[in-house]
């Protein structure tokens, strides 16, 4: 399976933040409705379509250090940076090994230098659970009718 058939599944609607937005504008935006767990950074004056990811766990570790003033610092406060993305025609095998390598739970889905989409490992499970599912009941039904 790949990425592009997730997006099919779940939309390719992305929440963004723009850079000088405010963590308690963030926190609000996470909380939604609907509640998810990453926002992708923009900065309309920059080149590249993403310049960070910020994430419940970017926020947490900004509480950790900042305290309660961090709500009204921007999001580069501590969003995270180079982030790496993933393109519609990558396996879902490639995504496993490289959310587990640079340990991000949510990767933006970049086509032609444009943001095409964000895919998080809850998506990348469920995806591979239905590839199983899938192989599972082919070799049932292969088994079956050789039997």
């Amino acid at each position: 399976m790949k990425v592009e058939e997730i997006l099919k599944s779940k939309g390719r609607w992305v929440e963004t933040i723009e850079t000088d937005a405010s963590i308690a504008e963030a926190i609000g935006r996470l909380n939604g409705p609907p509640q998810i767990g990453a926002l992708v950074v923009r900065d309309d004056d920059e080149p590249q379509p993403i310049v960070g990811t910020l994430t419940e766990r970017d926020i947490i570790r900004g509480l950790g250090k900042y305290g309660a003033k961090l709500l009204t610092m921007q999001v580069t406060k501590v969003m995270s940076r180079n982030v790496p993305v993933c393109s519609p025609g990558d396996s879902i095998t490639r995504l496993m090994h490289q959310m587990t390598a640079s340990r991000y739970r949510h990767l933006p889905v970049v086509d032609h230098g444009k943001l095409a989409g964000l895919v998080s490992i809850g998506d990348v499970v469920k995806a591979r659970i239905a590839d199983m599912e899938l192989e599972t009941n082919l070799l049932r039904d292969l088994y079956i009718a050789r039997g």
